[in-house]
């Protein structure tokens, strides 16, 4: 991949606000906060490195080891120095406005964590109503939480790595929601996060919506595996997977998942933990499983895999739909209706969701090292959605594993995770993996996938 071996400035652009002296010697390189440099290199890298093929974040960062990035603070404002940039970002040696808007993305959120979350005692991250206020204000700061609009943010969860059918379906149905004046939400980067985007932008402009909402989610362990795709408007960096998570299920109004991998797993174990919670029962939250006729497959083992981990109960929270897009576009469109008619009826907040009940366990930030997955608790002498809590971290650590360069550090220091537990469950999990590397949904087409775990049945 070539780069641009100029130094470029950037002036702000999008919700960026300025940043005091203090902040910008926090973001310098050899600075007491070197990681916070760091962390905000690597979200950056991930921004400019678009149209990237590869899912191998710790590939990226070696092949861009030359790459700059520096905040200069003037009297008129500040700016953003870049050098050594992928060329891709670049358009007659202009770097793309979208891209702009996103690097000031970065450095609004990784400046505001450290130094409006980290460092304030308000927030009082060993309970759980202290992690949501974290995640309302991070959302917040980023304007991504707008009063006075009825439900209508649909997440999208599904795959990065997927092929061209599964792409063109879920492109879709995006459509479809588009022209329904739905906005969509995604994890922001390519394949099924990215082709929603793109057919709610077509519907948009076949409605003449002209501020479509594309929102998307990282967090810097995954965002230089999953760069930001062009047509996200609205970005934002969360700390961790765990308050990405909670910011999909407190900001949208419901969820569509398109084929994926071990990530889209995680996802759906994550929010079927919180609605099988007992406090959540009578929550409306419309969750649609759907694919094109190739993924039926797909989607049985899927089905097959939550009912036998946590049972028909979890079934009940979910409807599969295969090959009609505008059948999910209309069943989704009447689950938000219900979800505004209960917002209203119990003065709870359209652009985020208050009542909705998030057990601990789903918000405690989950470390995979190999003490901490060999830990786990993956058996039915637990509530249900505490069972899903742990079979959501034992898919984390696989992406870890598989992806994020620390994991992937860890897997070749130490070897495979040891992931345990009950048999029938253990069985399951195993038929599903190896229907995942089967697929090819582990890793980017065209690479042999060597598994980061090893399962033990007990």
């Amino acid at each position: 991949m070539t780069k641009n071996t100029e130094i470029t400035r950037l002036t702000p652009r999008g919700n960026m606000d300025i940043l005091s002296q203090l902040e910008v010697n926090q973001l310098k390189q050899g600075s007491q906060d070197d990681g916070l440099y760091e962390t905000f290199r690597r979200c950056s890298l991930a921004v400019l490195n678009v149209d990237s093929t590869t899912d191998d974040a710790r590939e990226v960062l070696e092949r861009h080891r030359d790459f700059q990035i520096h905040v200069v603070q003037q009297e008129r404002g500040l700016k953003l120095e870049i050098k050594n940039a992928p060329e891709s970002a670049f358009v007659d040696g202009k770097v793309i406005i979208g891209i702009q808007e996103q690097l000031f993305a970065v450095l609004r959120d990784v400046s505001y964590v450290k130094n409006k979350i980290a460092s304030n005692q308000i927030f009082d991250i060993n309970t759980s109503e202290g992690i949501t206020n974290v995640v309302f204000h991070i959302l917040r700061n980023a304007r991504i939480l707008v009063p006075e609009i009825e439900p209508n943010l649909v997440v999208c969860w599904g795959g990065h790595s997927i092929g061209r059918g599964e792409y063109d379906y879920c492109k879709d149905v995006g459509y479809q929601l588009g022209l329904r004046k739905l906005n969509v939400c995604t994890g922001c980067g390519p394949g099924a996060m990215k082709a929603p985007m793109k057919g709610a932008a077509i519907g948009h402009n076949k409605q003449r919506i002209r501020r479509g909402r594309y929102v998307g989610l990282t967090e810097p362990g995954i965002i230089a595996a999953e760069s930001p795709n062009p047509i996200v408007n609205e970005l934002v960096i969360l700390p961790d997977i765990e308050k990405r998570l909670e910011a999909f299920v407190r900001a949208g109004h419901g969820i569509v998942v398109f084929p994926g991998g071990v990530g889209t797993a995680e996802e759906i174990l994550f929010i079927l933990g919180i609605l099988l919670n007992p406090a959540n029962q009578h929550i409306p939250f419309p969750l649609i499983l759907s694919g094109p006729a190739s993924s039926r497959d797909y989607f049985k083992q899927i089905d097959e895999f939550i009912k036998l981990t946590l049972g028909r109960e979890a079934q009940e929270h979910y409807s599969i739909i295969i090959d009609d897009p505008v059948k999910v576009a209309r069943e989704m469109a009447a689950g938000l209706e219900s979800v505004r008619n209960f917002r209203r009826e119990n003065s709870d907040a359209y652009y985020f969701n208050w009542i909705l009940n998030i057990d601990h366990q789903f918000q405690k930030p989950f470390d995979p090292i190999h003490e901490n997955v060999a830990a786990l608790n993956i058996s039915r002498d637990q509530p249900l959605h505490l069972l899903a809590a742990d079979l959501r971290r034992a898919f984390s650590a696989i992406v870890a594993g598989n992806v994020k360069a620390d994991g992937i550090q860890r897997i070749e220091q130490h070897g495979p995770f040891d992931i345990s537990g009950e048999k029938n469950i253990m069985q399951s999990l195993d038929d599903l993996l190896h229907s995942f590397v089967d697929q090819q949904r582990m890793k980017v087409p065209g690479k042999t996938y060597t598994p980061c775990y090893h399962l033990n049945k007990r």
